[in-house]
């Protein structure tokens, strides 16, 4: 998997972004949660939902909308 989704336990704004990732059906990602690393907390914090891609680094912030999604996900 490329993609990783950084996201919270209890986030609305995470649930609207995975609702979203499934609607333009996007590639299989990984789903990290923050909450209890102190590293990724610091990193990500108010961020969240953040979609990376790890073969280059890119990082899709909230908000983001399907077009938005699409264009993160095609110049993969």
């Amino acid at each position: 998997m490329h993609f990783v989704l950084y996201q919270r336990d209890d986030c609305a704004l995470c649930d609207h972004a995975l609702a979203m990732l499934a609607a333009v059906r996007a590639p299989e990602f990984a789903s990290v949660w923050i909450d209890d690393d102190a590293a990724l907390e610091a990193r990500y914090g108010a961020r969240v939902p953040v979609l990376r891609d790890e073969r280059d680094g890119r990082e899709l912030e909230w908000p983001f909308d399907p077009e938005r999604l699409t264009a993160f996900l095609r110049h993969a």
